[in-house]
C-alpha cells in the first residue's frame, strides 16, 4: 500500500486496483490561488473520494475530481440534502451553506455507522472542527462553526479498512478522548497537529493524547505548516518536537511533505 501526502489533509492511498483520494481541496486562498492539492494527473484513476468536511482546502475540487474519475464520494450525511427530488451536496465553491451540486455517485454515513463501497469498508468517526482565526496585519476575524456557518461543515473522520489494513483519517478536529477509545491500534493514523496558534485542530500535545488512546502502528502528521493566505506556514507546528515525542513513545512515524510517499 502506498500513501502520498499533498499538504493539508489531502492524501492518495493506493492498494491493488484501489486508489483512494482524501480531501481533494485547493490551496487555502494562498495569494488568491485555489490550485488543486492533488495533481490533476492523478484524478483519472481514483476509485473512491473521501470528504471530511466542506472547507475549501478540503473540498474545493471534489466535484471536478468526481466528474473526471467517476468515483463515488463518501461524506457525512449532513453534506447532502434532498431538494426537489434531487440529492444535492454542499456546493464546493458556493458561499455559505448552499446545497447546489449534484454528484452522480455518492455515499453518506453518520458517526459510528459502517458502510461498504466497492470493496472498501468505512466507519464514520466523531470529529469536531474548531474555530478558525484569520489575521491580516492588524485585523483579525474568528470564524466559529455553527448551524448556519460554512466553516467545518459536515465534519467527520473515517476508519478505512482495505486489503487487511486499517487506516484512520480524522480531517480537521479537536480532541475527542472518550469517542476515540474504541479505535484500537490502526495500521496508519493521519492526524492534524497544527492547532497551536489557529485552534481549528488539535495541536501537538493534544495529538499526542489521541495517539496514546489509539496506539497506532504508524503516525502521519498533517494539516500543519501549510501555505495559506499570505503565509507559507499557516497552522505552524514544530516537526522536531513531534518527532521526538513519538520516538520517546516508541511509535513509528512518517513526516511527509508535499508529494512525499510511504509504502506500508
Amino acid at each position: 500500500m502506498k500513501i502520498t501526502h499533498y499538504l493539508y489533509n489531502a492524501f492518495l492511498i493506493e492498494s491493488g486496483d484501489k486508489k483512494l483520494a482524501v480531501d481533494p481541496g485547493g490551496l487555502m486562498f494562498y495569494y488568491f490561488r485555489f490550485s488543486p492539492l492533488i495533481p490533476k494527473s492523478e484524478w483519472n484513476n481514483v476509485t473512491h473520494i473521501f470528504v471530511t468536511h466542506g472547507d475549501p482546502d478540503h473540498y474545493w475540487h471534489a466535484d471536478r475530481m468526481a466528474a473526471v474519475s467517476k468515483a463515488p464520494v463518501i461524506c457525512n450525511k449532513t453534506m447532502v440534502q434532498e431538494i426537489d427530488g434531487k440529492y444535492l451536496l454542499l456546493g464546493p465553491r458556493d458561499k455559505g451553506v448552499a446545497f447546489t451540486t449534484e454528484f452522480k455517485n455518492h455515499h453518506k454515513l453518520s458517526v459510528d455507522e459502517t458502510i461498504e463501497v466497492d470493496g472498501v469498508t468505512i466507519t464514520g468517526i466523531k470529529t469536531t472542527h474548531g474555530p478558525l482565526t484569520v489575521k491580516l496585519g492588524p485585523f483579525s476575524k474568528t470564524l466559529n462553526p455553527g448551524r448556519d456557518e460554512r466553516i467545518g461543515w459536515g465534519a467527520i473522520g473515517f476508519k478505512i479498512q482495505l486489503d487487511g489494513k486499517t487506516l484512520v483519517n480524522l480531517g480537521d478536529t479537536l480532541l475527542h478522548k472518550d469517542e476515540w477509545e474504541s479505535i484500537d491500534s490502526p495500521d496508519v493514523l493521519m492526524i492534524p497537529i497544527g492547532g497551536n496558534a489557529v485552534h481549528n485542530t488539535m495541536d501537538i500535545p493534544e495529538a499526542l493524547q489521541a495517539i496514546r488512546i489509539m496506539k497506532p502502528k504508524l503516525v502521519i502528521p498533517c494539516h500543519y505548516n501549510c501555505p495559506a493566505f499570505f503565509s507559507k506556514n499557516f497552522n505552524h507546528a514544530d516537526e522536531d518536537e513531534f518527532r521526538n515525542e513519538l520516538e520517546a513513545m516508541d511509535i513509528q512515524y512518517a513526516i511527509l511533505h508535499k508529494g512525499d510517499s510511504i509504502h506500508v
